[in-house]
C-alpha cells in the first residue's frame, strides 16, 4: 500500500491552466520544471522571475504560463517535484520485501535528513523566514507543496504497520510530526543558524540510529 493520495495542486488558489487545443508539450513542460527548481532554490521567490526561467528551459515566457498558469502555481509544481526526487512516493510503500520495519524507517529518515540538511532547503527555509521575504500565502504553499505532503504519505505508511501490529499508534499522523521532528533534531537549527559542520557519515548514522530508537522504544508493541 502506497501513501495517501497527494493533491495534484497543492495550491488550489492558483490558476490552474487549461483550456482547448493541443496537449501540452511534455519536454517543454519537464524542462520549464527544472529550470524553476533550480532557479527557486537558489535564489528564492522573489528572486526568480517568469523571464529567468522561460530563458533558463529555453521557451517563450508565454509557454512557461501557458503550462502552470502563474508564479505561484509554479513555485507549488517546483517544490513537490523536488521532495518527490528526494524522497519518492516508492520510499512509504507498505511492502514486507522492502526489508523490515526499522530498515524502512532508516531509509526514510536518510532520505529526510539528507533533504532537509540540503543547502537549497536550507536556503529556501531561511528565505521564508526572513521579514520581508514569503509571506504568509508563500508559506502555506510551500507547507503544502513540500512538508504536508512528506507527513501525509509518512502518516499512511505508519498507520499501515500499525494495523499489521508492528507499531502501537494513538495517532499516526501525531507520530509522523514526531519521528520527523527527531531526525531534525538540535542538529537541523544548528545548520539553519550556520553554527554546524557538515556530519561525517558515522556521526550521521549515529544520529539517525538514536532517533528511530526513541521512535520505536515509544511506538513500538508491547
Amino acid at each position: 500500500m502506497s501513501g495517501q493520495a497527494i493533491s495534484a495542486n497543492p495550491h488550489p488558489e492558483a490558476k490552474s491552466p487549461s483550456g482547448p487545443g493541443r496537449p501540452k508539450d511534455l519536454a517543454k513542460r519537464s524542462a520549464i520544471l527544472e529550470a524553476a527548481k533550480t532557479l527557486f532554490l537558489r535564489d528564492g521567490f522573489a528572486g526568480t522571475s517568469m523571464d529567468q526561467i522561460a530563458g533558463e528551459a529555453g521557451v517563450s515566457k508565454l509557454t512557461v504560463y501557458s503550462h502552470f498558469g502563474d508564479k505561484e502555481h509554479l513555485f507549488a509544481e517546483a517544490i513537490q517535484s523536488k521532495c518527490r526526487d528526494l524522497m519518492p512516493d516508492e520510499l512509504f510503500e507498505f511492502d514486507d520485501l522492502r526489508g523490515s520495519l526499522r530498515q524502512q524507517l532508516e531509509r526514510i529518515a536518510t532520505a529526510f535528513f539528507d533533504m532537509v540538511s540540503s543547502e537549497e532547503a536550507l536556503s529556501i527555509h531561511r528565505m521564508l523566514l526572513a521579514p520581508g521575504n514569503g509571506d504568509e500565502g508563500l508559506r502555506r504553499i510551500f507547507w503544502e507543496a513540500g512538508p504536508a505532503r512528506t507527513h501525509a504519505a509518512f502518516g499512511a505508511f505508519l498507520a499501515s504497520h500499525a494495523a499489521a501490529g508492528e507499531l502501537d499508534l494513538p495517532d499516526a499522523h501525531i507520530a509522523a510530526q514526531q519521528f520527523f521532528t527527531l531526525v531534525k533534531g538540535e542538529l537541523h537549527s544548528r545548520l539553519m543558524c550556520g553554527l554546524c559542520e557538515p556530519l561525517t557519515a558515522a556521526e550521521r548514522a549515529q544520529h539517525l540510529q538514536s532517533a528511530i530508537d526513541m521512535f520505536l522504544r515509544a511506538y513500538a508493541v508491547r
